[in-house]
């Protein structure tokens, strides 16, 4: 229960802080109502609180695990949301981030 609870942590936290990049993105870079850049810092701040909820209790750990996350959420939300096509290069990328970060959450410990 405690690998899949980290594991939709890990994916509500990709959906806010990309999310709310993306707001931000979308205002400043696309011409969209300054609103939603208001939007994005709320959703942003959003993903603090959802990040200190992991059951892990080692910030570095957390953060360096979810920097995979990043990666790879953040190519799921360009294809899905832009348009986006990632290369082979991408992929092979966010599957090594990927396998970075079940090493760092879920490997032995010492």
């Amino acid at each position: 229960m405690t690998v899949l609870r980290s594991v939709a942590l890990f994916a509500l936290a990709a959906l806010a802080e990309i999310g709310g990049c993306w707001l931000i993105w979308q205002s400043m870079r696309e011409q969209r109502p300054w609103w939603l850049a208001g939007v994005g810092v709320v959703v942003l701040g959003g993903y603090g609180f959802v990040a200190a909820l992991q059951p892990d209790g080692h910030f570095g750990r957390v953060l360096a695990a979810y920097g995979g996350v990043f990666v790879a959420g953040s190519l799921l939300w360009g294809i899905a949301v832009d348009g986006f096509r990632p290369t082979r290069y991408d992929v092979v990328g966010a599957l090594i981030c990927l396998a970075g970060v079940a090493v760092i959450m879920y490997g032995p410990r010492r």
